[in-house]
């Protein structure tokens, strides 16, 4: 069993997997600092685990305090999942998404090397792939991007890689994600957005509660099956649990790129259906033009993943739905006022 420092631990992604790293036996040490998560989200993972969850509020510049962090606790892995997430916000403040998402990962980075701690798991993204020249997208597809986010990624991700070059005793597991959704089958943790949300799924749970009036579909001119976008999404607790098999492997000289999907791509009016039936609520959307920097069409190739870590996706569309809906309809605002 490990001690696992998890930065952004509070956050969507990093919730749901510590709920599956204790339900499992490792130590958590949660280091956050509320930026875009909630202290709510730790309350909640300690009453669905009945485990202890230690927590650190620091900001992942501070070197010191993450230092400090590793000491105390004596933690041996470190899962990165702090950071800026939203593109379009990338795009319009480039600098703040270059600071904490890259800065912060160096400052990670020192004080892993300094504390003699060498064993990572990092959150990446399919955002590293750019505009797909060929479909499914495979780890060895060629890297590029198409906004200040999946920037900061992919640099991240060459520091990784040129870290491990000079100092093989490191082991890093780099998870490039696809699409994150659903929330946990309690409804106690799940996906909350500051402000209007900038994915899918998300918009589309809080037009069903009547939070929001109504859906903006960004292009139905693409070369799809109906001319909206197409992704593909992954429930929450299949992307925790391939952390946690990320987790059980590591340890070896290894700098590893893995992708965390399904391997089927959903349109964006498929996600309306699905979770109109999921809901029973009636979703309206209006059709805009393209954002910026959207693809037509984006899927996973994930036999990496199971072939490395033994993992593959176990829950489908209609799980999803069902679960995200589960979190919205049990909490209409969120982690406030609950």
């Amino acid at each position: 069993m490990r001690k696992i420092l998890v930065t952004g631990g509070a956050g969507y992604i990093g919730s749901h997997t510590c709920v599956e790293l204790l339900n499992s036996g490792h130590e958590v040490v949660i280091f956050d600092n509320f930026c875009n998560s909630s202290p709510v989200a730790i309350e909640r993972i300690t009453e669905i685990t009945k485990k202890p969850v230690t927590h650190v509020y620091g900001n992942i510049l501070d070197q010191q305090a993450i230092e400090e962090t590793l000491t105390k606790y004596q933690c041996d892995t470190v899962i990165h999942f702090a950071g800026l997430k939203s593109v379009g916000e990338s795009t319009q403040n480039p600098l703040s998404y270059y600071e904490n998402n890259v800065a912060g990962t160096v400052k990670l980075l020192q004080a892993m090397a300094k504390c003699n701690v060498k064993n990572l798991v990092f959150s990446s993204s399919a955002t590293v792939y750019g505009e797909p020249q060929f479909l499914p997208l495979t780890e060895d597809h060629p890297l590029s991007t198409t906004n200040p986010y999946g920037s900061s990624k992919l640099i991240i991700e060459n520091i990784l890689r040129d870290l491990y070059a000079s100092d093989e005793s490191w082991s890093i597991t780099i998870l490039r994600y696809f699409n994150p959704v659903g929330a946990h089958s309690s409804g106690r943790i799940g996906e909350d957005p500051r402000g209007t949300p900038n994915n899918l799924m998300p918009y589309v749970a809080q037009v069903a509660v009547g939070k929001l009036e109504k859906l903006t579909v960004f292009g139905n001119d693409y070369e799809t099956k109906d001319g909206t976008g197409v992704r593909d999404y992954i429930h929450v607790t299949d992307l925790a649990l391939g952390h946690l098999r990320s987790i059980e492997q590591i340890g070896a000289s290894q700098c590893l790129e893995i992708n965390l999907g399904t391997g089927v791509g959903y349109s964006v009016l498929e996600i309306v259906e699905a979770f109109k039936a999921a809901s029973n609520k009636d979703i309206p959307y209006q059709f805009a033009s393209r954002r910026a920097g959207d693809v037509a069409s984006c899927f996973a190739a994930p036999k990496l993943a199971k072939d490395i870590l033994g993992w593959e996706a176990k829950l489908g569309i209609e799980q999803m739905c069902q679960d995200h809906w589960n979190w919205q309809y049990s909490n209409p605002k969120g982690y406030s006022l609950n």
